[in-house]
């Protein structure tokens, strides 16, 4: 293929030889420039074009499948330099491209940047579609001639083969071909659905190849010339209807009119936020923006994917944890998220899935390697900690919104999870959540730190199952003690005291068993034998998130977070730089992830450790300056702050990850000191903080409970302290200020 396609640029004609399908290998993706709406999303490189000569994590994608895997434009049989790349609204990109010199046919040379190349790139989640505006424009002071070729490959890939853990490919491909004015690309899967890609050109191209098109173009001085491109993507169940599928001409108008979309019509129904610092707005309004790309949609309802392009799924874990973090923003996403959750919590034993009676699942997949049931993903439910942070989303969520409607709605599903806490969980009957795994095609490790070697013993050795990490015990703490609140204004007393009794017994024998005395905080996990896993990591912070650490404990376990093997500058290293295992680029053996720096933020601060919290908040937003887009990744490295002028790329990082995404505006929230009781019909402003290079912040469309409130918060020129101003209130809402 790649000898055929070259001398399809070389020349506009020449037959392109059958696609390669070697096994891909994951190359770094740190660069890519990403577009996303619903369900179908689209990375590339700031060239715009996807390689066709080498195997990487760009393409188009849709449920599990990546439809196209190249797609190169050449001007005169050479690449487009690129000059520049945004994606300020997440479901459009802009690039900038020109050319390099080329020789026109009469023998002239073209200077390089003579010709000027604008391309607009828009994803239609409705249309299951890619809409490419190609505009050149000659800016020379003659005229040029030159030829543009396109060149597609879709080889209809599962996810799981293009991170290079499967090789299977068990469907048929069908030879691409042009049926009338569409370039057609057929896969009949494995699983019996029919895929196919459908390349639309306006213009027709002058030339046809099996792969792609070509134009000559003729631009005098200033002259401009458009050519548009549509990728039509189809899932459906036979030949017939995907072919008729892709056929379908895009409707122009209808393009126009989704392209005139704002980024303020995109976030509309969300709290609306603003400070006097362009850095802190860059941020998070790309972090708000991110998060709405990023919202996808399954049985009728909403939910965060984990991240892309690898996590475009239904996290249990990472859903919920993305839907807590934005309750100030967005509490309606919750809501369906748990219904969502509820509505795939595990029924039966099973465990080539690692299914269980009320255990919460860790992801859904919809590609055709799950439908096979190659892998166990169709609804695959190894995690430890999805379950409880189920019940503590509900939670949460009751406190924002004042609504018990959904805890009646889900008191089986919350029954379930409980009881699976209590039976399934507890492996070696200490009264722990652990996991030993069941299937090999699952995960050794069942936290959200899930890689096969981060679970480790201070002499650098593996841990031995069962594992009960520290972290989830914080979770089920903390599930019992929300929980039993909801139980008690359902005016169910005695179930509410049971759930008090085993959270007071659970906080008992957590700080017997996981307290390291001699380190000053909490061991990494208990193993084999009720033994420590006696390694200073990041999971401990998340005890201080859910409050189960006794106050007089929480400075100890806050002042080993902050030193400097832990805290690099940017955010706090997942392992300390001290442990034998530590390697700054191990995904999770000393990277930063930002959600976890965050949570850690949040539990400092909820035991009145302001400084570290504020230093933890800026520390993050001046990282997501140093990316592209001022945009957080999944992870970066953990390599100390005075090392490198910014932070360094871990080079297959999800971006945007819905969780990183929240992380800055979760954060934030708490430093403002935002405490809603939605059914008190109340928020307290508790003690906020501002950012040292932050004066001014106002929150506009905040909901608690049915009503909304406008605040502004101020620092108090040299003096400590920031004063609140409730701007409006509309709405039955009680706001109180302690500042």
């Amino acid at each position: 293929m790649r000898e055929g396609i070259a001398a399809f640029h070389d020349d506009l004609g020449g037959d392109l030889l059958r696609a390669i399908r070697a096994k891909p290998a994951v190359r770094p993706i740190a660069d890519a420039v990403v577009v996303k709406d619903a369900d179908v999303f689209f990375l590339c490189p700031p060239s715009g074009s996807i390689p066709l000569t080498e195997d990487h994590g760009y393409g188009l994608f849709y449920h599990d499948c990546r439809y196209l895997n190249g797609y190169e434009l050449r001007l005169s049989g050479l690449a487009p330099t690129p000059l520049a790349s945004s994606a300020a609204i997440g479901f459009e990109a802009t690039l900038q491209l020109t050319n390099p010199e080329f020789e026109v046919p009469d023998g002239r040379v073209i200077p390089n940047e003579t010709i000027g190349l604008h391309w607009t790139r828009l994803a239609d989640g409705h249309e299951l579609a890619l809409h490419d505006r190609l505009t050149l424009r000659n800016f020379g002071p003659a005229g040029a001639d030159f030829s543009i070729t396109l060149v597609f490959r879709a080889e209809f890939e599962d996810i799981f083969q293009v991170r290079g853990l499967l090789a299977e490919h068990p469907g048929r491909f069908h030879d691409a071909a042009w049926v009338d004015d569409v370039l057609a690309f057929t896969y009949e899967g494995g699983d019996g659905l029919w895929r196919a890609l459908g390349v639309h050109l306006v213009p027709e191209p002058a030339v046809r190849r099996q792969f792609g098109g070509g134009y000559v173009v003729s631009l005098a001085p200033g002259e401009e010339r458009t050519i548009e491109v549509s990728l039509v993507l189809a899932e459906e169940r036979t030949a017939e209807d995907a072919a008729a599928r892709i056929a379908v001409r895009p409707d122009a108008a209808r393009v126009k009119s989704l392209q005139r979309r704002s980024a303020r019509q995109w976030l509309a129904g969300q709290t609306q936020f603003r400070s006097d610092s362009p850095a802190v707005d860059n941020v998070v309004q790309r972090a708000l923006r991110d998060l709405r790309m990023l919202r996808s949609g399954m049985s009728g309802r909403s939910y965060f994917s984990a991240g892309l392009p690898w996590y475009g799924a239904l996290f249990g874990r990472d859903s919920a944890i993305t839907a807590m973090e934005t309750l100030a923003f967005d509490p309606g996403i919750a809501a369906e998220t748990l219904r969502l959750l509820a509505a795939y919590q595990g029924r039966v034993v099973d465990a080539f899935r690692e299914e269980e009676p009320g255990r919460i699942l860790h992801e859904v997949r919809v590609g055709e390697l799950a439908h096979l049931e190659l892998v166990p993903h169709s609804r695959y439910f190894g995690t430890v900690d999805a379950t409880p942070l189920f019940l503590v989303l509900l939670g949460r969520y009751a406190a924002w919104t004042g609504d018990l409607s959904l805890f009646r709605e889900l008191r089986e599903n919350v029954e379930l999870a409980l009881r699976w806490m209590d039976t399934y969980a507890d492996i070696s009957g200490r009264g722990w959540i652990e996991y030993q795994g069941s299937t090999s095609r699952g995960l050794t490790n069942e936290g959200w730190k899930d890689s096969g070697d981060c679970i480790m013993n201070e002499d650098g050795t593996l841990a031995t199952p069962p594992i009960a990490l520290v972290e989830p015990q914080a979770y089920a703490w903390l599930a019992r003690t929300l929980i039993a609140d909801l139980y008690r204004r359902e005016h169910d007393v005695e179930r509410a005291e049971r759930l008090l009794q085993e959270a007071a017994a659970l906080r008992e024998r957590f700080e017997r068993d996981f307290w390291m005395e001699d380190l000053g905080t909490y061991a990494l996990a208990l193993q084999g034998g009720a033994r420590q896993a006696r390694v200073i990591a990041s999971n401990a912070g998340h005890a201080l998130w859910a409050g189960i650490v006794p106050p007089d404990r929480a400075r100890s376990v806050a002042d080993r977070l902050m030193a400097d093997d832990m805290f690099s500058g940017w955010g706090i290293r997942t392992l300390s730089s001290r442990e034998r295992r530590y390697n700054p680029i191990g995904y999770h053996l000393g990277t930063v992830w930002p959600h976890d720096t965050a949570m850690i933020g949040v539990g400092l601060r909820q035991y009145g450790l302001d400084e570290p919290a504020a230093r933890v908040l800026a520390a993050l937003i001046e990282a997501a300056t140093s990316f592209p887009h001022n945009r957080l990744p999944e992870l970066f490295a953990g390599f100390e702050r005075g090392e490198y002028a910014a932070p360094v790329s871990y080079p297959v990082a999800c971006h945007p990850q819905a969780w990183s995404a929240a992380s800055v505006p979760y954060l934030m929230q708490s430093l403002l000191g935002l405490e809603p009781d939605g059914f008190e019909r109340r928020l307290r402003v508790v003690r906020p903080v501002l950012p040292s290079f932050v004066h001014e912040i106002e929150l506009r469309d905040l909901s608690v409970a049915d009503a909304q409130v406008d605040l502004h918060f101020e620092r108090r020129g040299t003096a400590p302290g920031v004063s609140v101003q409730v701007l409006e209130v509309r709405g039955n809402l009680e706001v109180s200020i302690d500042a």
